[in-house]
């Protein structure tokens, strides 16, 4: 076994044990379980449904050596965890299917977006060295396993708490408001992309209008204020050892930062218009993430 295989097990094992700790964490107090193994939390089950889609789809994705059911799988495990929540979790509050509602919304319209835009690209990129490597492929898919819990773990966490109640309180209206900006932001941003990408005038091009004008990459800033703007409304359920779900936050910025969105793009960026003077004007003008009207 070479030691990018090793490496790549050993890096399923961290996903693996960290995904059950921050469940056993959003199970404490009173949680949802379910009737299997002598009680099982539900939290804890979702988390294993999670990984268990991933390495599901995996298998037929390896070999045709296909990654065109990556991002829809992930999308669908959102759906799917918050579908069974709401199935398995007697009583339903206003809250509750409201948290529910906005996490569908989320994952519908994004998984949508990107399964049509692999489709029409024809594959993605970010995968053409990984595929051939079993194990370095599996990281992939176990990471968005990962990624399809922690992600919206706290609202989950709160779908299972029975603290839950139908009381909508300032954080709810405060939530509800940020988690629609963010939305909205997201949604015009990656429209706004596509738009002008399927120009024929455009090819070769970087975006620098409507809202890319105000950041570099404004749809990862509308992910992060959107989730959180479910962290407020789930937050006055939580209690105790349950408030550790609230590290999805940092996680979704440090993901959307530093590993998977912002750094790869701008990476990819300055080796295309390096040496463009409009790129780097536009570049030293605007703000990486969070919008500034432009100059």
């Amino acid at each position: 076994m070479s030691n990018s295989d090793m490496k790549a097990i050993l890096s399923i094992l961290t996903l693996v044990i960290i995904a059950t700790l921050v469940a056993l964490a959003g199970s404490q107090g009173k949680s949802v379980s379910v009737d299997i193994a002598g009680g099982i939390p539900l939290l804890l089950l979702c988390m294993g449904i999670s990984f268990l889609i991933q390495w599901l789809v995996f298998i037929p994705s390896y070999l045709n050596k296909t990654e065109k059911y990556f991002d829809l799988t992930g999308g669908l495990t959102f759906l799917s965890l918050t579908v069974l929540i709401l199935i398995l979790t007697e009583t339903l509050t206003i809250i509750s299917c409201l948290l529910a509602i906005l996490v569908a919304i989320w994952a519908i319209r994004l998984s949508s977006f990107l399964f049509l835009r692999i489709r029409e690209d024809g594959h993605d990129k970010r995968f053409t060295e990984v595929i051939p490597h079993k194990t370095r492929f599996l990281f992939y898919w176990t990471f968005q396993g990962f990624w399809a819990f922690i992600t919206p773990v706290v609202a989950f966490t709160a779908l299972t708490s029975q603290n839950i109640n139908d009381t909508i309180e300032i954080t709810t209206v405060i939530g509800l408001i940020i988690w629609l900006v963010g939305f909205s932001i997201e949604v015009v941003a990656d429209r706004q992309k596509r738009v002008f990408r399927k120009s024929l005038e455009n090819k070769n091009r970087f975006i620098n209008s409507g809202l890319w004008a105000w950041s570099r990459h404004p749809n990862y800033f509308g992910e992060i204020i959107l989730w959180i703007g479910i962290s407020l409304i789930a937050l006055p359920t939580l209690s105790n050892w349950q408030y550790i779900t609230l590290l999805s936050i940092p996680y979704v910025i440090i993901m959307l930062v530093k590993v998977s969105g912002v750094a790869k793009l701008e990476e990819s960026s300055d080796q295309k218009w390096g040496t463009d003077e409009a790129y780097q004007k536009y570049k030293t003008s605007t703000p990486v993430l969070i919008p500034r009207r432009p100059r």
